[in-house]
């Protein structure tokens, strides 16, 4: 190989690379935009300031007590194996949000515009899968 052809073959991989690192960190704080699955992989709640991910897991959310800004968009991810019980995420207080049933994979967001304590549950399993999403 000469000289030229190794220069350009390293240039090359070098801008490859720097492209492949900039689409994950730029992906990332573009707010949640990958697949469900994708989601359940990532152990990362906060997306960026203003976006957080709550994993339904085990039966249960993960987090289960989250505290964010006033104008949050909280995106809840169902991470069951395919198969498993649908969930919900669903407002303790009438109206404030409600999810349909989510199936494995599937999502749902809510913004939350105004300060204050939000105790939430999933329907079919409301005695032992709860949350709280504390608005600052």
């Amino acid at each position: 190989m000469t000289p030229t052809r190794k220069a350009l073959t390293l240039l090359a991989g070098g801008i490859i690379g720097s492209a492949l690192v900039v689409a994950c960190f730029s992906d990332r704080g573009a707010g949640p935009t990958t697949t469900g699955a994708a989601e359940c992989r990532v152990p990362v709640v906060v997306i960026d300031s203003m976006h957080y991910l709550v994993a339904m897991r085990n039966f249960a959310f993960h987090p289960d007590t989250l505290h964010v800004r006033t104008g949050a968009t909280i995106t809840w991810v169902n991470c069951e194996d395919v198969g498993q019980e649908p969930h919900t995420t669903t407002s303790d207080t009438a109206g404030v949000w409600g999810s349909a049933d989510m199936s494995s994979g599937d999502r749902y967001s809510h913004t939350f515009a105004t300060p204050g304590s939000f105790p939430y549950h999933c329907i079919p399993h409301e005695s032992f899968m709860r949350g709280e999403i504390i608005v600052q």
